[in-house]
């Protein structure tokens, strides 16, 4: 098929389209490198860098030891030196290892030096539930990092995006997380151009147009979201869903553009309530659009408890029936 400008389109799923944006970075610019565990000749436990060791080789596809602190300290490492290392967390549960070296040096290397030193680095892991992962598989993290200045973090949901944001976060001279819906791996397809592209960091996408409230959402909770205003338009409520995909810097514009448009908000994401991004996203809701809300901003995430085993995940994790119920309960407020 075609796209409407004439570049020619394929429908994917987001492994694909990350791993073709992966490819089309590394031929484009030799200092694109790929380090992590099992991404080289297993192509990652997802199979996310499938045949890229095969295409360029065990010096830029880079197996390492079991050891996500000296991944993370070896790709800053890389990253000062001028190269562009890609290092993957294999699960998100791993990613507390890591925050040494994220909190101290990752987001800090630019101001300690006084702009001498960049860490042009992309950090990818797989983000969220219902997969039915064991115990440390199935987390969400985003908001350690979101409070860590210097650091952007996206959170792709279509294929179409994944592609052009990880290759724009590639270019980026910022360090970025880049978290990766595990659920919507497989799930999630959509027409993606062939052509190399970029996606902006820091800018929201409209998933679906309402005027009655908005569902702010990212990752694998902008499907949930959609789904939910499918059924509140069999009630015929009209609800906007807004896919941040960037949550920092937060696409602070389009975020107020929907509060201000509806009045009503609610906030859905898997991650556990207390402290989460959500809590930030309210803050600044209240404090740049109190007087546009008609009622209190909601927020639907999941218990504030540990990720429980997959025999419980569904009821731990909102799901539609839970957001459309927020929803209702925002519009008669």
């Amino acid at each position: 098929m075609s796209a409407a400008n004439g570049t020619a389109t394929r429908e994917l799923n987001l492994v694909q389209a990350i791993n073709e944006g992966l490819r089309q970075a590394m031929e484009a610019d030799e200092r694109v490198l790929i380090l992590g565990e099992d991404v080289g000749v297993n192509g990652g436990v997802f199979r996310v860098t499938e045949g890229l060791y095969q295409k360029f080789g065990g010096e830029r596809v880079i197996d390492t030891p079991l050891a996500e602190l000296g991944i993370m300290g070896a790709s800053i490492g890389l990253a000062v030196a001028g190269l562009r290392p890609v290092c993957e967390i294999q699960f998100d549960g791993f990613l507390p290892s890591v925050l040494d070296q994220v909190v101290c040096h990752l987001g800090r290397l630019r101001n300690r030096s006084r702009g001498h030193n960049t860490v042009p680095l992309v950090l990818r892991a797989p983000h969220g539930g219902l997969i039915h992962a064991p115990e440390h598989h199935s987390e969400s993290p985003e908001a350690y990092f979101c409070h860590t200045p210097g650091i952007k973090v996206v959170v792709p949901s279509t294929p179409e995006d994944a592609k052009g944001l990880i290759i724009a976060a590639i270019k980026d001279p910022d360090p970025v997380v880049f978290f990766e819906p595990k659920l919507l791996y497989r799930a999630a397809r959509g027409p993606v151009p062939e052509r190399p592209y970029e996606t902006a960091l820091g800018k929201a996408r409209l998933a679906r147009e309402g005027g009655d409230i908005s569902l702010i959402c990212w990752g694998a909770m902008v499907h949930t979201c959609l789904k939910a205003a499918e059924e509140l338009s069999k009630d015929g409520i009209s609800a906007e869903v807004l896919d941040l995909r960037t949550l920092a810097p937060v696409d602070l514009e389009s975020l107020l553009s929907t509060v201000e448009k509806t009045g009503r908000v609610v906030i859905a994401h898997e991650a556990p309530n207390m402290g989460s991004w959500a809590a930030e996203l309210c803050a600044l809701i209240s404090e740049r659009a109190l007087l546009k809300l008609k009622a209190p901003v909601r927020r639907v995430g999941s218990w504030d408890i540990r990720m429980p085993l997959f025999r419980l995940e569904r009821f731990y994790i909102p799901d539609a029936e839970r957001v459309a119920l927020a929803a209702k309960e925002t519009l008669s407020f």
